[in-house]
């Protein structure tokens, strides 16, 4: 197997045991013995788990940092704001895993280096969907609407529903607040 395909399994295998048994709860030899190999086949691609992390949050996480790069070259306009949330909804959705482990493990987050490094993406993209000399309700509708994703990603699974429509209303409500906070 080619090394960038060992440290995807890596990586696939450790996301889906921090989300059954937790990020603390796993250890390195567990990870391991799950992809059927030796801890020093492990140490050779990661030396620990967070670096498996970093890794993960990384690749998974690049869609955000384009976005941000490509909303700070963008007119300041509703349309370009709407825009941003389209296109984080479908980063969103790609990197579902990631967020959904980042969710269920926020005070784990919070002490790694990811979850700093999260914060900073999200402060960002919330100010490139809002200006400045909005009013403070304007704002809050504007960082409502990233929220509005977040959420829409969580919890509409558990409500019935197609996933299509739900997806299609989580973003109408997300695309709506920021319309709102614009005057639109």
């Amino acid at each position: 197997m080619a090394r960038g395909n060992t440290r995807q399994r890596i990586q696939d295998v450790a996301l889906e045991l921090f989300a059954e048994q937790g990020y603390e709860k796993t250890s390195l030899r567990e990870i391991a013995e799950r992809l059927d190999v030796t801890k020093a086949a492990l140490y050779y691609h990661f030396k620990t788990k967070e670096d498996i992390l970093v890794g993960l949050f990384h690749d998974l996480t690049r869609p955000m940092d384009e976005l941000i790069v490509w909303a700070r070259e963008q007119p300041r306009t509703l349309e370009t704001k709407q825009e941003i949330l389209r296109r984080y909804q479908v980063a969103l959705a790609d990197a579902a895993p990631l967020f959904r482990f980042m969710q269920e493990n926020q005070a784990t987050v919070r002490e790694l280096s990811v979850g700093l490094t999260f914060k900073e993406r999200m402060l960002e993209l919330s100010g490139l969907v809002q200006e400045p000399d909005f009013a403070m309700k304007d704002k809050v509708r504007c960082i409502s609407a990233l929220f509005t994703m977040h959420a829409g990603m969580f919890f509409m699974q558990n409500v019935e529903g197609d996933p299509e429509e739900k997806h299609e209303a989580v973003l109408e409500v997300a695309l709506d607040l920021v319309a709102q906070a614009h005057g639109a």
